[in-house]
């Protein structure tokens, strides 16, 4: 699988597909409303990414940003498999991906300044305390980073970020998250735990991550989730993401769709094992009516974007 994310102007948000899944996507690339894909590599840089448009009939517009608007790239070609080839190259980081192009350099004008945050010392301390709790969940992209961080310290009177002091802000303390996992070595917690997740899915228990806000939603919704042959499911909503984050161990809710209690103390029990086969403790005491805690827990998601 390629460590990348692909956009599609339709919607659709592709996580580490194959070098055949991203051919096949910009094979696709034509018709109104999926004229382009972006392309970002696995974790998201600010300024760094690949692209192309196309309409049926024309060329392929294919573009790429190496860190900064003047690093910005475009080259047009005839055939899709000019842009797979090129495409495949970048998301492989390969040193040679970009020979064999006439690329040209865009000019994207002067970069915009963005006035410095007039914010207290407080205030500031609070949004990026806040902006960095949602970056150790590990599950937001940069953009929901930035809308985080414009909306925090919104009141009925006053807006004191903007939209660019945001994306500053959010970019700077996204690079400093992306700089500090470089570091980490081997399988985390949360990737055990995503293991686990995926076998109880293939088990028949709808699994989620970071699902919904709250436990209120997250009931409400989870059935819409579920395919037609899951048994019982079981999540965690972006609370408990924030408090694993913390360090104050995850809480999963689970459940039968059935609504009995003994199809949900089944599927506690599942959870459970499903736990353990990836190494990862949990407390619960078999009641169908408490939670499975997860603890300890040492919560280093890797950011993807």
């Amino acid at each position: 699988m390629l460590d990348i994310v692909v956009c599609t102007e339709n919607g659709e948000r592709h996580v580490r597909v194959s070098a055949g899944e991203l051919a096949a996507l910009v094979r696709r690339v034509g018709d109104d409303e999926d004229r382009f894909l972006v392309v970002q590599r696995i974790p998201d840089l600010p300024d760094v990414f690949a692209q192309v448009w196309h309409e049926t009939g024309g060329d392929y517009t294919l573009e790429h940003r190496d860190g900064a608007a003047d690093r910005h790239f475009q080259v047009v070609v005839e055939r899709p498999e000019d842009v797979i080839a090129a495409m495949t190259g970048w998301a492989r980081r390969e040193a040679d991906w970009d020979d064999g192009l006439s690329w040209s350099p865009l000019d994207m004008g002067p970069a915009r300044e963005v006035p410095p945050l007039d914010l207290g010392e407080d205030e500031r301390a609070t949004l990026e305390a806040r902006v960095r709790e949602v970056l150790a969940g590990g599950y937001a992209t940069r953009d929901e980073l930035a809308e985080v961080a414009e909306e925090y310290l919104v009141t009925e009177d006053r807006r004191p970020v903007s939209r660019e002091q945001a994306r500053a802000l959010a970019d700077r303390l996204w690079r400093e998250r992306v700089a500090e996992q470089a570091a980490w070595r081997g399988e985390t917690d949360p990737e055990r735990l995503t293991r686990a997740f995926t076998a109880l899915e293939e088990a028949g228990i709808t699994a989620r991550e970071n699902f919904t806000c709250c436990r209120s939603c997250g009931e409400a919704e989870i059935g819409d989730a579920a395919g037609p042959d899951a048994r019982g499911f079981v999540y965690f909503h972006t609370q408990c993401t924030d408090s694993a984050a913390t360090g104050r161990g995850l809480t999963l809710l689970y459940g039968g769709f059935d609504g009995s209690s003994e199809t949900t103390a089944a599927v506690g029990r599942e959870v459970v094992a499903a736990l353990a086969a990836v190494g990862l403790p949990a407390e619960w005491d078999g009641d169908p009516g408490r939670a499975v805690t997860v603890t300890p827990l040492d919560w280093r998601r890797r950011l993807v974007g």
